[in-house]
């Protein structure tokens, strides 16, 4: 009879010890997480200006750039290049 009370001790205190970790793993988590959001908050100024745009560069090599381009696309969808017709090609 003393075993089992040994056995039950041992898996309540191994049950106990795992159960107050993840507890405390959990309210330690929350702690990090409103110091970091704290930490995130600063004070908005209402009187930043913008930068100023800048001008739009033309691009130099347009015609390296679309052939690289659509030989990759040929090469992805395992197509011909000569397959592949390209109508605009916009800077995002």
């Amino acid at each position: 009879m003393s075993n089992v009370v040994d056995n039950l001790y041992v898996v309540g205190m191994g049950l106990g010890v795992v159960f107050v970790g993840l507890i405390s793993i959990i309210i330690l988590c929350y702690i990090i997480g409103a110091i970091c959001t704290s930490a995130e908050k600063k004070p908005e100024n209402t009187a930043t200006a913008e930068p100023p745009a800048t001008a739009v560069k033309p691009i130099e090599n347009r015609g390296e750039i679309i052939a690289a381009v659509s030989a990759a696309l040929a090469e992805e969808m395992g197509t011909d290049i000569s397959a592949i017709r390209i109508l605009s090609f916009k800077k995002i």
